[in-house]
């Protein structure tokens, strides 16, 4: 099984992502490690990234998956996947998973303006909160519980 943990910038991805993962004992992926030096800067000077940009990306990340479920390596991805149609390019089979980290814009602002360190800067939570299309049929996580109930609820829900 492959666990997407999907959301804004600041919903939490990777902090969840790597407790979960720590817990199941999986292997744990960022995708924000797999974008391009010119997407990492094109982001840190504040310029929203688009589908173009984001082409080569998802495609590495699709790879990744598709290599881990062929090895029966069950992982866990922290990933953004703003888009319906991203999401269909990482949802290679049956054994991807999508959990999606919901907050309010207000929230999640704070929670990025408290924040150092990395390469996207809190003004873009405009463009992510204008990007994304909201997950149908997917298992959404309210951010307001605790990182331990979130990884208690994401358990419950997909039997993990």
């Amino acid at each position: 099984m492959i666990i997407i943990i999907m959301g804004v910038a600041g919903s939490g991805k990777t902090t969840i992502g790597l407790l979960l993962a720590k817990e199941l004992g999986w292997t744990f992926f960022d995708a924000d490690d797999y974008h391009s030096e010119a997407n990492r800067v094109k982001m840190s000077t504040g310029l929203a990234l688009t589908d173009d940009d984001r082409a080569n990306w998802l495609l590495m990340l699709k790879e990744l998956i598709t290599q881990n479920i062929r090895r029966g390596n069950p992982a866990v991805l922290a990933c953004s996947a703003l888009k319906h149609s991203y999401r269909k390019t990482l949802e290679v089979n049956e054994q991807v998973k999508f959990i999606h980290l919901r907050g309010t814009y207000e929230q999640i602002k704070e929670r990025l303006d408290r924040r150092s360190g990395h390469f996207m800067p809190a003004g873009m939570l405009d463009s992510q909160f204008h990007t994304l299309e909201e997950p149908q049929n997917t298992f959404t996580v309210d951010i307001t519980n605790t990182p331990q109930d979130i990884l208690v609820i994401i358990r419950k829900g997909l039997n993990i």
